[in-house]
């Protein structure tokens, strides 16, 4: 099952202080992206980010799951605390490494 429109806007909301932040459709779902770099992957009305060492402190107490089949291990990030929200992904943008650019064909 794909996220609703309104789950994706309401995320995009709730982080959109955390900087320039995007979203795109991937993989049958979306991939929100801050600052150009790739930061949460919402499948199926969840919001996931990735167990970077950086969120080890924060995160502790969060769930965790598989966006997908076959995925790793990832933090569920409660977007409903918007100030929780914004502080981990305001961490992910700054550690996150930019995309590789693609090779033109």
């Amino acid at each position: 099952m794909a996220c609703t429109p309104e789950f994706v806007d309401f995320v995009v909301a709730q982080l959109a202080d955390a900087g320039v932040v995007c979203v795109r459709k991937m993989f049958g779902d979306h991939l929100l992206y801050v600052d150009e770099k790739p930061a949460v992957l919402l499948c199926d009305n969840v919001a996931y980010v990735k167990m970077h060492p950086a969120l080890e402190a924060c995160m502790a107490d969060a769930e965790t799951g598989t966006p997908y089949p076959g995925a790793k291990l990832h933090y569920i990030l409660d977007v409903e605390h918007r100030a929780e929200a914004l502080r981990v992904v305001k961490i992910l943008a700054e550690v996150l490494p930019l995309p590789r650019p693609r090779k033109k064909r």
